[in-house]
Protein backbone atom coordinates (compact mmCIF):
# COMPACT_ATOMS: atom_id res chain seq x y z
CA UNK A 1 0.00 0.00 0.00
CA UNK A 2 1.48 3.07 -1.39
CA UNK A 3 -0.67 5.89 -1.30
CA UNK A 4 -4.17 7.39 0.62
CA UNK A 5 -4.93 9.98 -1.66
CA UNK A 6 -8.55 9.80 -2.65
CA UNK A 7 -8.59 7.77 -6.63
CA UNK A 8 -10.02 10.40 -9.06
CA UNK A 9 -13.74 9.19 -9.75
CA UNK A 10 -14.64 9.29 -13.23
CA UNK A 11 -18.92 9.08 -14.43
CA UNK A 12 -18.77 8.68 -17.73
CA UNK A 13 -16.94 6.75 -20.39
CA UNK A 14 -15.67 10.35 -21.96
CA UNK A 15 -14.54 11.32 -18.90
CA UNK A 16 -12.75 8.31 -18.28
CA UNK A 17 -10.86 7.81 -21.30
CA UNK A 18 -9.71 11.31 -21.46
CA UNK A 19 -8.07 11.37 -17.48
CA UNK A 20 -6.55 7.84 -18.48
CA UNK A 21 -4.82 9.71 -21.61
CA UNK A 22 -3.66 12.94 -19.31
CA UNK A 23 -2.68 10.65 -16.69
CA UNK A 24 -0.80 8.22 -18.61
CA UNK A 25 0.85 11.02 -21.05
CA UNK A 26 2.36 13.06 -17.83
CA UNK A 27 4.12 9.71 -17.12
CA UNK A 28 8.10 9.25 -18.86
CA UNK A 29 7.98 6.75 -21.39
CA UNK A 30 5.68 3.90 -22.38
CA UNK A 31 4.07 4.27 -19.08
CA UNK A 32 2.16 0.49 -17.77
CA UNK A 33 -1.73 0.52 -17.45
CA UNK A 34 -3.48 -2.06 -14.60
CA UNK A 35 -7.02 -2.87 -14.67
CA UNK A 36 -9.05 -3.74 -11.85
CA UNK A 37 -12.90 -4.63 -13.20
CA UNK A 38 -14.97 -4.66 -9.87
CA UNK A 39 -18.68 -4.87 -8.78
CA UNK A 40 -18.23 -2.73 -5.59
CA UNK A 41 -18.77 -3.59 -2.27
CA UNK A 42 -15.21 -4.15 -1.58
CA UNK A 43 -13.22 -6.07 0.47
CA UNK A 44 -9.60 -7.06 1.83
CA UNK A 45 -9.64 -9.48 -1.51
CA UNK A 46 -10.07 -6.34 -3.80
CA UNK A 47 -7.81 -4.42 -2.14
CA UNK A 48 -4.91 -7.30 -2.95
CA UNK A 49 -5.65 -7.04 -6.46
CA UNK A 50 -5.29 -3.41 -6.67
CA UNK A 51 -2.08 -3.77 -4.32
CA UNK A 52 -0.53 -5.91 -6.94
CA UNK A 53 -2.00 -3.99 -10.18
CA UNK A 54 -0.20 -1.00 -7.68
CA UNK A 55 3.46 -2.64 -7.60
CA UNK A 56 3.41 -3.29 -11.39
CA UNK A 57 1.90 -0.57 -12.67
CA UNK A 58 2.47 3.07 -13.07
CA UNK A 59 -0.97 3.97 -13.27
CA UNK A 60 -3.16 2.46 -11.74
CA UNK A 61 -7.91 2.05 -12.44
CA UNK A 62 -10.32 0.59 -11.30
CA UNK A 63 -14.28 0.10 -12.79
CA UNK A 64 -16.45 -0.49 -9.88
CA UNK A 65 -19.99 -1.55 -11.77
CA UNK A 66 -22.84 -3.81 -10.82
CA UNK A 67 -23.69 -4.80 -14.44
CA UNK A 68 -27.57 -6.41 -14.49
CA UNK A 69 -26.69 -8.22 -17.73
CA UNK A 70 -24.74 -11.41 -15.20
CA UNK A 71 -27.76 -11.50 -12.73
CA UNK A 72 -30.48 -14.01 -13.60
CA UNK A 73 -34.31 -13.13 -12.70
CA UNK A 74 -34.67 -14.68 -9.73
CA UNK A 75 -30.91 -13.43 -8.17
CA UNK A 76 -30.02 -10.63 -6.24
CA UNK A 77 -29.04 -7.62 -8.60
CA UNK A 78 -30.91 -5.27 -6.66
CA UNK A 79 -29.92 -6.94 -3.07
CA UNK A 80 -26.60 -6.87 -3.94
CA UNK A 81 -24.45 -4.47 -1.63
CA UNK A 82 -23.90 -0.94 -2.72
CA UNK A 83 -20.94 0.61 -0.61
CA UNK A 84 -19.69 3.42 -2.50
CA UNK A 85 -18.20 5.57 0.21
CA UNK A 86 -16.46 3.30 1.91
CA UNK A 87 -14.76 1.38 -1.54
CA UNK A 88 -13.66 4.75 -1.81
CA UNK A 89 -11.72 4.68 1.34
CA UNK A 90 -10.38 1.17 0.64
CA UNK A 91 -8.94 2.31 -2.85
CA UNK A 92 -7.35 4.85 -1.76
CA UNK A 93 -5.57 3.02 0.82
CA UNK A 94 -4.54 0.50 -1.36
CA UNK A 95 -3.00 3.30 -4.09
CA UNK A 96 -5.75 3.30 -6.85
CA UNK A 97 -5.28 6.43 -8.93
CA UNK A 98 -8.86 6.66 -10.53
CA UNK A 99 -11.93 5.02 -10.54
CA UNK A 100 -14.50 4.46 -13.60
CA UNK A 101 -17.75 4.26 -11.83
CA UNK A 102 -20.23 4.57 -14.68
CA UNK A 103 -24.43 4.28 -14.05
CA UNK A 104 -26.50 1.35 -16.06
CA UNK A 105 -27.39 4.11 -18.20
CA UNK A 106 -23.64 4.91 -19.16
CA UNK A 107 -22.76 1.56 -20.08
CA UNK A 108 -26.04 0.42 -22.06
CA UNK A 109 -27.63 3.92 -22.98
CA UNK A 110 -29.70 1.88 -25.61
CA UNK A 111 -30.83 -0.27 -22.89
CA UNK A 112 -29.72 -3.68 -22.83
CA UNK A 113 -27.22 -4.24 -25.76
CA UNK A 114 -28.50 -6.45 -28.96
CA UNK A 115 -24.88 -8.29 -29.27
CA UNK A 116 -23.52 -9.70 -26.63
CA UNK A 117 -20.09 -12.10 -26.15
CA UNK A 118 -20.86 -15.76 -26.10
CA UNK A 119 -19.06 -17.89 -23.56
CA UNK A 120 -19.56 -20.81 -25.57
CA UNK A 121 -19.83 -24.43 -24.45
CA UNK A 122 -17.74 -23.33 -21.38
CA UNK A 123 -19.83 -21.02 -20.37
CA UNK A 124 -22.73 -23.23 -20.12
CA UNK A 125 -21.65 -25.75 -17.48
CA UNK A 126 -21.15 -25.68 -13.43
CA UNK A 127 -21.93 -21.99 -12.32
CA UNK A 128 -22.87 -21.71 -16.25
CA UNK A 129 -25.66 -24.40 -15.68
CA UNK A 130 -26.51 -23.37 -12.32
CA UNK A 131 -27.26 -19.60 -13.96
CA UNK A 132 -27.80 -19.68 -17.52
CA UNK A 133 -26.78 -16.16 -19.09
CA UNK A 134 -24.79 -15.18 -16.27
CA UNK A 135 -20.69 -15.44 -18.48
CA UNK A 136 -22.53 -14.09 -21.58
CA UNK A 137 -23.60 -11.12 -19.68
CA UNK A 138 -19.83 -10.82 -17.41
CA UNK A 139 -18.10 -11.57 -20.23
CA UNK A 140 -20.15 -8.63 -22.64
CA UNK A 141 -19.37 -6.17 -19.55
CA UNK A 142 -15.56 -7.32 -19.42
CA UNK A 143 -15.22 -7.12 -22.79
CA UNK A 144 -16.52 -3.08 -22.98
CA UNK A 145 -14.52 -2.73 -20.21
CA UNK A 146 -11.04 -3.54 -21.62
CA UNK A 147 -12.13 -1.10 -24.76
CA UNK A 148 -12.97 1.09 -22.79
CA UNK A 149 -9.77 1.54 -20.94
CA UNK A 150 -7.35 0.50 -22.97
CA UNK A 151 -4.53 2.98 -23.06
CA UNK A 152 -4.45 5.58 -25.84
CA UNK A 153 -0.86 5.37 -25.68
CA UNK A 154 1.74 2.84 -25.88
CA UNK A 155 2.62 0.68 -23.37
CA UNK A 156 1.67 -1.94 -20.87
CA UNK A 157 -1.92 -3.07 -20.42
CA UNK A 158 -2.31 -5.36 -17.65
CA UNK A 159 -6.05 -6.58 -16.13
CA UNK A 160 -6.14 -8.23 -12.75
CA UNK A 161 -8.91 -11.06 -11.75
CA UNK A 162 -9.00 -13.05 -8.91
CA UNK A 163 -8.63 -16.51 -9.24
CA UNK A 164 -11.72 -17.38 -6.96
CA UNK A 165 -14.09 -17.28 -9.96
CA UNK A 166 -11.77 -19.93 -10.99
CA UNK A 167 -14.79 -20.27 -14.42
CA UNK A 168 -15.12 -16.53 -15.48
CA UNK A 169 -10.93 -16.47 -15.07
CA UNK A 170 -10.46 -19.36 -17.80
CA UNK A 171 -13.42 -17.66 -20.01
CA UNK A 172 -11.65 -14.07 -19.78
CA UNK A 173 -8.34 -15.61 -20.49
CA UNK A 174 -9.99 -17.58 -23.94
CA UNK A 175 -11.98 -14.30 -25.03
CA UNK A 176 -8.90 -12.25 -24.98
CA UNK A 177 -6.10 -14.98 -26.42
CA UNK A 178 -9.78 -16.08 -28.96
CA UNK A 179 -10.35 -12.04 -29.91
CA UNK A 180 -6.88 -10.94 -29.59
CA UNK A 181 -7.86 -8.16 -27.43
CA UNK A 182 -4.17 -6.49 -26.24
CA UNK A 183 -4.18 -6.96 -22.69
CA UNK A 184 -2.45 -9.10 -20.34
CA UNK A 185 -4.64 -11.08 -17.78
CA UNK A 186 -3.69 -11.31 -14.49
CA UNK A 187 -4.39 -14.13 -12.08
CA UNK A 188 -4.94 -13.00 -8.34
CA UNK A 189 -4.66 -15.77 -5.97
CA UNK A 190 -8.03 -16.17 -2.97
CA UNK A 191 -7.77 -14.52 -0.26
CA UNK A 192 -9.15 -15.98 3.11
CA UNK A 193 -10.14 -15.20 6.49
CA UNK A 194 -7.92 -16.14 9.32
CA UNK A 195 -10.83 -19.27 9.59
CA UNK A 196 -10.21 -20.57 5.73
CA UNK A 197 -13.49 -18.95 4.03
CA UNK A 198 -12.76 -17.14 0.62
CA UNK A 199 -13.43 -13.81 0.96
CA UNK A 200 -16.35 -12.58 -1.05
CA UNK A 201 -18.77 -9.79 -1.28
CA UNK A 202 -21.96 -12.20 -0.65
CA UNK A 203 -20.29 -13.18 2.80
CA UNK A 204 -21.99 -10.21 4.76
CA UNK A 205 -25.10 -11.86 4.09
CA UNK A 206 -24.39 -14.31 6.38
CA UNK A 207 -25.43 -14.61 9.80
CA UNK A 208 -23.26 -16.19 12.49
CA UNK A 209 -24.62 -19.89 12.46
CA UNK A 210 -24.60 -19.62 8.23
CA UNK A 211 -20.87 -17.94 8.43
CA UNK A 212 -19.89 -20.69 10.30
CA UNK A 213 -21.73 -23.76 8.46
CA UNK A 214 -19.83 -22.39 5.33
CA UNK A 215 -16.52 -23.75 6.60
CA UNK A 216 -17.29 -26.68 5.69
CA UNK A 217 -16.20 -25.70 2.20
CA UNK A 218 -13.09 -24.67 2.53
CA UNK A 219 -12.46 -27.59 4.85
CA UNK A 220 -13.80 -30.20 2.11
CA UNK A 221 -11.70 -28.78 -0.46
CA UNK A 222 -8.44 -28.83 2.01
CA UNK A 223 -9.61 -32.84 2.77
CA UNK A 224 -9.65 -33.42 -0.41
CA UNK A 225 -6.61 -31.76 -1.51
CA UNK A 226 -4.69 -34.01 0.90
CA UNK A 227 -6.00 -37.27 -0.13
CA UNK A 228 -8.15 -37.97 2.79
CA UNK A 229 -11.71 -38.11 1.25
CA UNK A 230 -12.70 -39.01 -2.32
CA UNK A 231 -14.74 -37.36 -4.41
CA UNK A 232 -18.14 -39.23 -3.17
CA UNK A 233 -17.22 -38.13 0.62
CA UNK A 234 -16.50 -35.05 0.08
CA UNK A 235 -20.11 -34.20 -1.33
CA UNK A 236 -21.30 -36.05 1.20
CA UNK A 237 -19.80 -34.04 3.77
CA UNK A 238 -20.84 -30.91 2.41
CA UNK A 239 -24.31 -32.46 1.82
CA UNK A 240 -24.66 -33.62 5.42
CA UNK A 241 -23.81 -30.21 6.76
CA UNK A 242 -26.43 -28.17 8.72
CA UNK A 243 -27.74 -24.90 6.55
CA UNK A 244 -25.88 -25.93 3.08
CA UNK A 245 -27.10 -27.01 -0.19
CA UNK A 246 -24.12 -28.23 -2.50
CA UNK A 247 -24.59 -26.91 -6.29
CA UNK A 248 -21.44 -29.29 -7.25
CA UNK A 249 -18.03 -30.60 -6.23
CA UNK A 250 -16.04 -31.25 -9.17
CA UNK A 251 -12.54 -32.13 -10.06
CA UNK A 252 -11.57 -30.80 -13.69
CA UNK A 253 -8.79 -29.53 -15.70
CA UNK A 254 -8.48 -26.56 -14.82
CA UNK A 255 -7.76 -25.25 -18.84
CA UNK A 256 -10.59 -27.02 -20.17
CA UNK A 257 -13.14 -27.56 -17.35
CA UNK A 258 -13.07 -31.31 -18.02
CA UNK A 259 -13.64 -33.58 -15.49
CA UNK A 260 -10.19 -34.58 -14.17
CA UNK A 261 -8.85 -37.54 -11.89
CA UNK A 262 -7.90 -35.98 -8.34
CA UNK A 263 -4.06 -35.37 -8.16
CA UNK A 264 -1.60 -32.58 -8.93
CA UNK A 265 -2.41 -30.02 -12.04
CA UNK A 266 -6.29 -30.72 -11.23
CA UNK A 267 -8.59 -28.49 -9.87
CA UNK A 268 -11.39 -28.88 -7.41
CA UNK A 269 -14.75 -26.32 -7.71
CA UNK A 270 -17.44 -26.18 -5.38
CA UNK A 271 -20.16 -24.00 -5.17
CA UNK A 272 -23.01 -24.30 -2.35
CA UNK A 273 -26.03 -22.82 -0.81
CA UNK A 274 -25.42 -21.43 2.62
CA UNK A 275 -28.98 -19.95 3.99
CA UNK A 276 -30.03 -18.31 1.21
CA UNK A 277 -26.06 -17.06 0.10
CA UNK A 278 -24.64 -19.02 -3.00
CA UNK A 279 -20.82 -19.15 -2.78
CA UNK A 280 -17.95 -20.58 -4.32
CA UNK A 281 -14.73 -22.12 -3.90
CA UNK A 282 -11.39 -24.12 -5.53
CA UNK A 283 -8.60 -25.27 -4.44
CA UNK A 284 -5.42 -26.71 -6.72
CA UNK A 285 -4.81 -30.62 -5.67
Amino acid sequence: MTTTSTPRVCRGIGEFRAALGERLAALPGEASLGLVPTMGALHEGHGHLVRLAREENALVAVSVFVNPLQFGPDEDYERYPRTPEADLELLARFGADLVFAPTVEQMYPDGEPLVRVTSGRLGTVLDGASRPGHFDGALTVVNKLLNIAAPPVPGPFRAYFGEKDAQQLLLVRRMVADFDLPVIVRPVPIVRDADGLALSSRNRYLDAGQRRAALVLPGTLRALAAGELDLEAARARIDAADQVRLDYLVVVDPRTLAPAAPGPGALALVAAHVGGTRLIDNLAL
